[in-house]
């Protein structure tokens, strides 16, 4: 029971991510629509505004990447997915889990961290005119993203677990959804 309890919490985690990322969505629409009525109804450009949009749009993708993980929307060879068993569906996402998601998760958020350090450091702002300051946050969205994937991955690890222990039904095993 316990491990469907901690599945549970990692997932509503995920979820939180999932809506995190919609808002940054709307944010993001927002931002360019400004930028383009002042680009061509104002001929006004503000660097800002544009480099704004790539931050959004970057952490939008990365903070979307563990849900959809979660509800299983994440690429993977489906043609023989699909055709599997539930059991066997479980142990290819455990194995795929334990061999590939959670170590190249944590190999890229640990080095992020240290990517995302120096940019504070040194003050890191942008090269342009008029552009962003404090460019360390755009760039600790990425040891973030990656940390949080690798906990989506061990909710997807628990799925498995749980779905061979009998705990989920086996039939139709994928990924909870929403």
């Amino acid at each position: 029971m316990f491990l469907l309890r901690l599945e549970s919490v990692i997932n509503r985690f995920s979820d939180l991510l999932g809506k995190v990322s919609a808002i940054l969505f709307v944010l993001m629409l927002f931002n360019v629509f400004y930028d383009v009525i002042m680009r061509y109804l104002f001929n006004d450009v503000s660097i800002g505004m544009q480099e704004l949009e790539w931050h959004l749009f970057a952490a939008m993708f990365m903070l979307g990447v563990p849900y959809t993980l979660k509800v299983g929307g994440h690429v993977r060879v489906d043609l023989i997915y699909e055709r599997l068993s539930g059991n066997q569906k479980a142990w290819i996402d455990l194995a795929g889990t334990l061999g590939l998601l959670l170590p190249f998760c944590l190999l890229v958020g640990w080095y992020g961290v240290g990517f995302a350090r120096e940019a504070f450091e040194l003050g890191e702002t942008s090269g342009d005119p008029g552009g962003l300051p404090y460019r360390w946050i755009i760039k600790a969205v990425i040891p973030f993203a990656f940390f949080s994937m690798a906990i989506s991955g061990v909710g997807l690890l628990l799925r498995s677990i749980n779905t061979l222990r009998g705990h989920h039904p086996v039939a139709h095993y994928q990924p909870p959804s929403h």
